[in-house]
């Protein structure tokens, strides 16, 4: 009877211990979705409010590049501009005063007709009067045609403001999302260009645990489903609560960083699971999957 309970309490230590060595489903490294800022303006950066490290609320004014040169070319365009329309307004007042001579030979050829119709008028007086309408009708078109040119000159230097003014607006940089500060790239005075980084964002209250898992689990697996992570604490183990949020299609070889010599000739499936952030985590640290 003692022999019988001692293997009964060995066998329970034995089955114990081997709960307690369970192996994880997955492996892997948390991450977040980091987004690079760039400059969308050429110039010297005049003001810059960013420091690595910080929550940046979206909409935030980051930096502020020099707009003096953009200022300046505008400032001509707009003068251009006030040049042309005062060319149109003297074009446009020639044809006032043809229209005032066309509506003077109106008047004499419904006078010519009415002498013609009273036997006292003549043809010839007719056909120098509608002469005289058909010469200020050509004029008119004439000038027509050369307001029409100068009306698209200052409809280019139209678009050509707006352009300014969209890239003065450009030079103001605005923060797009909330998030932290990974890398900023710049300092203040130095001179950007279009395109080169400024810093780099990412959003660290939600993140991402990038694992593998091996083809026997997939049937365990699907998007949306809820598991749990681990990550090393000092007294033990701190679990999160995350979502499946992508299943890779394809499988690929064992990554050499998270498995043994012997297992990496073994395929597996890459997942991805989104998890809250408590302020525990950071990009790069490695965890832990459990389906159960």
């Amino acid at each position: 009877m003692k022999k019988l309970a001692i293997l009964l309490i060995s066998l329970f230590v034995v089955s114990s211990c081997s709960d307690d060595i369970q192996k994880a489903d997955a492996y892997g490294n948390f991450e977040a979705t980091e987004t690079t800022i760039s400059s969308e303006s050429n110039g010297k950066i005049i003001h810059l409010d960013l420091t690595e490290g910080e929550t940046i609320s979206k909409g935030k004014t980051i930096a502020q590049i020099d707009t003096i040169a953009l200022q300046l070319k505008k400032e001509q365009l707009v003068v251009a501009k006030s040049v042309i329309y005062t060319k149109s307004k003297g074009v446009l007042s020639q044809i006032s005063v043809l229209n005032a001579q066309k509506s003077t030979a109106k008047i004499n050829k419904t006078r010519v007709e009415n002498l013609i119709a009273d036997k006292v008028g003549t043809q010839k007086q007719l056909d120098e009067v509608n002469g005289q309408i058909s010469v200020i009708n050509r004029q008119i078109r004439s000038i027509e045609v050369q307001n029409a040119g100068v009306v698209n000159e200052a409809k280019k230097l139209d678009a050509q403001i707006k352009e300014i003014e969209y890239q003065i607006t450009k030079s103001k940089v605005i923060n797009p999302i909330e998030g932290t500060v990974l890398v900023k790239y710049v300092e203040p005075n130095e001179i950007t260009g279009f395109g080169r980084p400024l810093y780099k964002i990412a959003n660290m209250n939600q993140m991402l645990f990038k694992g593998y898992v091996s083809e026997p689990q997939m049937a365990n697996l699907k998007i949306g489903q809820e598991v749990t992570l681990k990550i090393d604490a000092p007294d033990g183990m701190k679990d999160y609560k995350g979502s499946v949020s992508w299943i890779a299609s394809q499988a690929e070889f064992t990554p050499k960083i998270i498995q043994t010599k012997e297992e990496r000739v073994n395929l597996v499936y890459a997942i991805k699971v989104s998890v809250e952030n408590d302020g525990s985590l950071k990009i790069g640290m490695p965890g832990e999957m459990w389906l159960k």
